[in-house]
């Protein structure tokens, strides 16, 4: 059978290809058994026990075996399939000495020795969000000014995702970090909508599918990932899929069940060559008081920070939201015992949460703070492009610029720190800068 792959997609080389040819020839049942395994997605994903392999499956009863460095094991159950998650989770912790893993003769994507190249995006799923609020833990401005508003799903102009992915996978990165807030789709379309027509919503797997896995394959096959929680992971929204599918620590019983979800997972540190990243769970931390900083503050002391680290987290420490209020308030009292500023040897903080690209860099040289909510969901309200001289936090902006255009961010070791390329849906560049210990300078 010939994999079809679809127009536009010629950049994602002969790899991506032959992926295709594999997901779609699992994907078309037999004559004789229509009810064949189906591989939904593989991926890797890195977390506090290294890098993980996981593959989804529907209409399976067992778990793929995995193909590592040519000697075939068994894969581990996550989840068993149950009536809103219809698909089996299967996975296998990778030793960082493996060279090459596969899963149904499809290669998995594995983390390299010397790390070139990041691919940095948030925030990409399709917004389809009742008047109401839908769930409690919100107190965001964000939250605010997306109530009631329904993304066109159904047109890659408008929700392009799909496109962002494509263009990812196309820059061959060593990495992709997302940072948080991966399903979108929390309420019906509204009758005769033919924007989001048809859509699926909530906190089940034909959603996370449409929403995530659907549009982000490219970029899954082409790296391992981060994958940073969000707001609309809490447990009170899609937090039981994003345990069941995304959480990057292993399952810790036999018993196959869904590891249950927790409402703040523990700081933990990924390295990768030189770099180390450090990820905070921030997805309850409400961006304005009345707030509770005190298990924020609790995470900033239990973290080790290697010189040189990042600060991978949802919600920005530091942002300028819609209406320019400020976020975020239970992180930054949550400094109070490192002086408003991170734990030393954090020379980079990136986040999300905020649908715009924002660049910030402070006169008190405390680390620069990049916010990258472009990824696909609709965009906020413009904020004015020329943040220099702005106050947050009562500290100063030395040097900020916001960009209110879907894409992504392409970070690279340069002399003295980094060299970051922001690019729109297609990969064309947007603006690019040089980040130092303390100070950025964009073109």
């Amino acid at each position: 059978m010939a994999a079809v792959v679809p127009a536009g997609t010629d950049g994602w080389g002969f790899r991506l290809a032959a992926s295709a040819l594999v997901l779609a020839t699992l994907s078309c049942p037999r004559a004789a058994d229509a009810q064949s395994p189906k591989l939904e997605a593989a991926y890797v994903v890195l977390g506090p026990r290294g890098p993980v392999a996981r593959a989804v499956l529907a209409q399976a009863s067992a778990c793929p075996t995995i193909t590592i460095d040519g000697t075939q094991q068994p894969m581990n159950v996550r989840a068993l399939p149950d009536a809103t998650f219809p698909v089996l989770v299967c996975e296998l912790p990778i030793a960082a000495s493996v060279t090459s893993a596969s899963i149904e003769n499809l290669p998995l994507p594995l983390p390299k020795g010397t790390l070139k190249s990041i691919a940095a995006f948030g925030d990409t799923g399709c917004r389809l969000k009742a008047a109401k609020a839908t769930a409690k833990g919100g107190n965001t401005a964000a939250d605010d000014e997306d109530r009631g508003k329904f993304q066109d799903c159904n047109n890659p102009a408008l929700w392009p995702f799909v496109q962002v992915s494509r263009s990812v996978a196309d820059a061959k990165p060593d990495l992709v970090i997302h940072l948080g807030d991966y399903l979108y789709r929390e309420r019906a379309c509204p009758q005769d909508d033919a924007g989001c027509a048809r859509s699926p919503f909530g906190d089940d797997w034909p959603t996370w599918k449409a929403d995530f896995f659907a549009p982000a394959a490219p970029a899954l096959l082409a790296a391992p990932w981060i994958v940073v929680r969000g707001n609309h992971e809490i447990c009170r929204r899609a937090g039981r899929g994003y345990f069941r599918l995304l959480d990057p620590t292993p399952a810790q019983t036999t018993s196959a069940q869904a590891p249950p979800c927790i409402d703040l997972i523990p700081q933990f540190t990924v390295t990768l060559g030189e770099q180390s990243f450090i990820v905070l769970d921030s997805s309850n931390a409400a961006d304005i008081c009345p707030c509770d900083p005190a298990p924020y503050a609790a995470e900033f002391a239990a973290m080790k920070p290697k010189p040189g680290a990042w600060l991978l987290t949802h919600r920005p420490v530091w942002g300028f939201g819609p209406r320019r209020r400020t976020v975020n308030a239970s992180l930054q009292e949550a400094l109070a015992n490192w002086n408003g500023k991170l734990p030393d040897g954090i020379e980079l903080a990136v986040a999300g949460h905020i649908h715009v690209v924002e660049v910030l860099s402070f006169a008190d040289k405390r680390s620069p703070q990049f916010v990258l909510g472009t990824g696909g969901t609709l965009l906020a309200g413009k904020i004015k492009p020329d943040l220099t001289g702005e106050t947050i936090a009562g500290r100063r902006v030395a040097f900020g610029r916001s960009d209110h255009r879907f894409g992504f961010a392409m970070i690279e070791p340069a002399a003295g720190g980094y060299a970051a390329t922001f690019r729109d849906t297609s990969s064309a560049k947007l603006f690019a800068c040089k980040i130092a210990a303390g100070q950025i300078a964009c073109e």
